[in-house]
């Protein structure tokens, strides 16, 4: 059996950008430590948070026009670099048009080796080599279903053997998420589900969050990496996960849509033998810790070409 002081340890990352480890700051900590770690806040995130009004409740008031006023202290708080924005500050009318901002492009530049995957969107990483042959997801001792989580046993089997990157945004992050390889891509398919928090306070006690939660599927038909399959997960507070793209051909690090506001993440799953990861994405995964890293930045390269 687990120790409690394991599933409430501080959440730990791997800084590529600083090569160190660092200890993430949570958005709601306290919250999330009793909503997923005390009995009674387990039976409310039962009852009312994973349910779809609540997150459309809070949608709601980061859309509201006085939101806007928790913009500057935000920023403050997180250390949120404005010189990235593409539009000024004083130009978002609420929170939400904040949080799910653009950037300039200069400030995400992409890998351009065509070999070479980048990572989907900002924030914390976790790569799977063999996403059947793991039990090191956020803890030891929980297995990822593969075909519960794509929605399909035949597609699962296609994938099966096949490498899994998780990449999990913050309500701190750049909230917009792109494609990760260059390719045709098809239209999105939406699996519906509840949806609960996908930080590792939670996915430490329940991985199947990740397929319990509403889900967006893309395939992609890529020449370097043969079909690759990209899904966004929501979570609490995040209902909306909203499309920017059209159907067709795709290239490396254009935006594939955004999400409104709350933590998310963005998964990306290769078929067998198709992807590389990086040397720090394997070692620091295989301790069940993250690594930090920006949209664009290399997450792998083909074992195709």
């Amino acid at each position: 059996m687990l120790l409690t002081n394991q599933l409430d340890a501080p959440i730990e990352f791997y800084n590529r950008n600083t090569e160190v480890v660092e200890n993430e700051e949570v958005y709601g900590e306290g919250f999330l430590r009793w909503a997923y770690g005390n009995p009674l806040g387990r039976i409310t995130v039962s009852v009312a948070i994973k349910r779809h009004w609540f997150s459309k409740w809070y949608g709601w008031r980061m859309d509201r026009q006085n939101s806007h006023k928790k913009i500057e202290d935000f920023i403050a708080r997180y250390n949120v670099d404005t010189d990235e924005f593409l539009d000024p500050v004083e130009s978002f009318k609420t929170f939400n048009q904040f949080f799910y901002r653009q950037l300039r492009a200069e400030s995400r530049p992409i890998e351009p080796d065509p070999v070479v995957a980048v990572f989907p969107a900002d924030g914390r990483h976790l790569a799977i080599e063999n996403v059947d042959d793991t039990n090191q997801f956020y803890i030891k001792g929980q297995s990822f279903n593969l075909a519960k989580f794509i929605g399909d046993c035949e597609l699962a089997n296609e994938f099966s053997g096949g490498s899994l990157l998780i990449s999990r945004l913050c309500p701190v992050d750049y909230h917009r998420y792109h494609f990760p390889v260059c390719g045709v891509a098809e239209d999105i398919q939406m699996l519906e589900g509840s949806l609960r928090s996908v930080s590792p306070l939670a996915l430490r006690r329940k991985l199947s969050i990740l397929w319990e939660n509403r889900r967006a599927r893309t395939f992609v038909e890529s020449q370097q990496f043969g079909k690759v399959l990209v899904m966004e997960v929501g979570a609490t507070c995040v209902g909306g996960m909203h499309s920017t793209f059209k159907p067709g051909l795709v290239q490396k690090g254009a935006e594939k849509g955004y999400f409104s506001f709350g933590g998310s993440c963005v998964t990306t799953i290769f078929n067998k033998g198709a992807v590389r990861f990086d040397e720090d994405l394997l070692e620091n995964s295989a301790q069940g810790r993250e690594v930090y890293a920006k949209m664009g930045q290399r997450c792998g390269s083909s074992y195709i070409s």
